[in-house]
């Protein structure tokens, strides 16, 4: 059975990137948390999908102008606070982490995450620890520079449509598990099947309907990521 990561946390019911919504998303079984990090003025990491604050938020504007003192007023979660989550949930929990470009500070969000995963240990794989880490963009670069910073973590190129000259057989700068968006896979279903027999573990993005979460099942995917975990969760234990 495919793993199930909770997509900006329950995100269906509940305000993403939120506390509540990713205590909820544990409550129901996720086997992984997602959450889209950007750069504070001052720094910090912060669970931010758009680079803009007006759609999720009271605050106006660009995140990255804003200290994290003033992000806070506005009750955004920091990378560090949704790792103490993860950690506190008492079972294994995959952390799917997704760098965000373009972006005001460019390579810097990765060398940050990289340096805030070494503080935590998560930079490789370690048995006694029940938080395991994946890191992700749509930015080939970005992946690359994670594969030098921090070898050990396991990478997904994420793509809304078929990069040019993209051969399953091998994704950019090595990565190992593709992220194909749900409008790519119902587009092009070959592609899951080709990636899978090149030995390419694929994660499909964002699964809500559970039409579609038998149509990713039926091509063999290894992860669904989706706002509604609990009846995602529910409805393939019920197979």
């Amino acid at each position: 059975m495919p793993i199930v990561i909770a997509h900006r946390g329950a995100s269906f019911a509940l305000p993403e990137h939120s506390r509540q919504a990713y205590e909820q998303a544990l409550l129901d079984g996720a086997d992984g948390l997602e959450c889209d990090v950007r750069l504070s003025r001052d720094g910090h990491l912060v669970l931010l999908h758009d680079r803009l604050l007006d759609r999720t938020s009271a605050g106006r504007g660009p995140a990255s102008k804003r200290t994290l003192s003033e992000l806070r007023e506005l009750d955004l979660l920091t990378l560090d606070e949704l790792i103490e989550m993860a950690r506190g949930a008492g079972r294994p929990i995959q952390l799917m982490i997704e760098t965000k470009h373009p972006n005001r500070y460019g390579q810097a969000v990765e060398y940050r995450l990289t340096a805030l995963l070494r503080r935590h240990g998560l930079t490789r794989p370690d048995p006694d620890d029940q938080v395991r880490v994946t890191v992700m963009s749509f930015s080939p670069l970005a992946v690359r520079r994670m594969r030098q910073l921090a070898p050990a973590l396991p990478r997904v190129q994420l793509m809304e449509l078929i990069p040019p000259g993209l051969k399953p057989s091998r994704l950019p700068f090595g990565a190992r598990i593709a992220g194909p968006g749900l409008s790519l896979v119902r587009r092009r279903p070959e592609l899951i099947r080709r990636l899978k027999a090149c030995g390419h573990q694929v994660y499909v993005w964002t699964v809500n309907d559970l039409a579609d979460v038998d149509l990713v099942m039926s091509l063999g995917v290894d992860g669904i990521i989706t706002d509604r975990p609990g009846a995602v969760r529910e409805h393939l234990l019920s197979r």
